[in-house]
């Protein structure tokens, strides 16, 4: 199920910013496949909500994976999209993540360093343990926080934020994420989603300066719903 502006999970909103905990399958922004992104859902969302004649402003300030799920934040005014754009740029954030795996990794917990180098055509990031020709440092930090009947749950802290980063990194330790046939899972899920989601965010508020956090709930989801969140 894709987010409309009836359904759409609003974490937070004030005058300034709107953050979305974002459904697999929603694309944030619109690409050549048509369909409707989220920052159109939102818009129409508070063009509805607020009964706006005219279309409602929206910037978008980052972006998740189509079949990721999680926290997105939007700006309202065109001050406070400079301002999120200029500290997620600078990595002023704080962004936490979970995943779920099949693999247990050798380490219960671990800060990897790799060089990705994006593959446009393929749409891919291939991980290095070596700088190699247009690839860029990639760093996380991730602990194991619980283990189901057949999988393994990690909690994730990203330094950088490079193209398809975690997913990438994560199959490089032999531990793709659970769905994600790209990087190396053996089937994907019914619903083309991944097992990953962007839970936590911490961010400096672009008008009134003060450190804001987020935390979006787990998709209902049988996997999901067995984590301890």
């Amino acid at each position: 199920m894709n987010s409309t502006p009836k359904n759409l999970q609003v974490i937070f909103e004030d005058n300034h910013l709107i953050v979305i905990n974002k459904r697999p399958g929603d694309i944030v922004q619109g690409d050549k496949t048509g369909d409707m992104p989220l920052s159109e859902v939102v818009k129409l969302y508070l063009k509805e909500k607020y009964n706006k004649p005219g279309e409602a402003y929206l910037g978008v300030v980052h972006r998740l994976d189509r079949p990721t799920s999680g926290i997105v934040v939007f700006s309202k005014t065109s001050k406070a999209l400079s301002r999120l754009n200029k500290a997620f740029a600078n990595r002023d954030t704080h962004k936490v993540y979970w995943a779920i795996v099949k693999n247990k990794p050798k380490s219960d917990s671990a800060r990897l360093v790799h060089y990705l180098k994006r593959n446009t055509k393929q749409n891919k990031s291939y991980a290095h343990i070596k700088p190699v020709e247009d690839s860029k440092e990639a760093v996380l930090s991730y602990q194991r926080i619980q283990s189901l009947d057949n999988y393994h749950v990690l909690e994730i802290t990203l330094e950088t934020g490079r193209h398809h980063q975690i997913r990438s990194q994560l199959s490089a330790i032999g531990c793709p994420i659970k769905g994600d046939l790209k990087y190396g899972f053996d089937r994907s899920n019914k619903d083309a989603s991944i097992h990953l989601h962007a839970k936590k965010l911490t961010i400096t508020h672009p008008v009134r300066k003060e450190d804001i956090s987020f935390e979006a709930k787990l998709p209902d989801e049988v996997l999901w719903n067995s984590c301890k969140a």
